[in-house]
């Protein structure tokens, strides 16, 4: 079976794209990587409408990338805070795949807005792809792309 015989209905990429495929959406998962944890500081921080953050927050909640958890500061309503769950945390290398993209391709390498390091030693954090052997920096022509397991004929 060779690729364009597939179907793409189950195809994880894709069906990764239905849940955080949307742009606010990985930009609340972003900041809520970085700390943001509040509706009203998202709202701030990246600008959007009450009624997007709320939809892309409800959806995110949804899916279990984010958990909400409420507080109440005295004298207020209670509202709730935005947890990364161990689900979110799994997409945090794709963050830094995009960071690494986008710096290399449209913004200046040297003035990253957001400069990630390793804690224990201070070196800069980067992705590469490596495979279950632990070969370490492969490239595209390094991998061999074949339908997999899953893989079902186009109907």
């Amino acid at each position: 079976m060779e690729w364009l015989e597939t179907s793409t209905e189950n195809c994880p990429v894709q069906l990764t794209l239905g849940v955080v495929g949307e742009k606010w959406s990985l930009l609340i998962l972003r900041d809520a990587c970085n700390g943001v944890r509040r509706f009203d500081d998202f709202r701030r921080h990246i600008g959007l409408s009450e009624a997007v953050l709320s939809d892309r927050l409800r959806k995110l909640t949804a899916a279990g990338i984010l958990r909400a958890t409420p507080y109440r500061q005295p004298g207020s309503r209670s509202r709730n805070e935005y947890r990364v769950t161990r689900k979110g945390w799994d997409l945090w290398p794709v963050l830094v795949a995009l960071k690494q993209w986008g710096e290399t391709h449209l913004g200046d390498e040297s003035a990253s807005v957001l400069d990630l390091r390793h804690e224990r030693c201070g070196a800069p954090v980067s992705l590469v792809a490596q495979c279950g052997a632990g070969h370490i920096g492969l490239t595209p022509g390094e991998v061999v792309a074949t339908p997999g397991p899953a893989a079902r004929l186009r109907s």
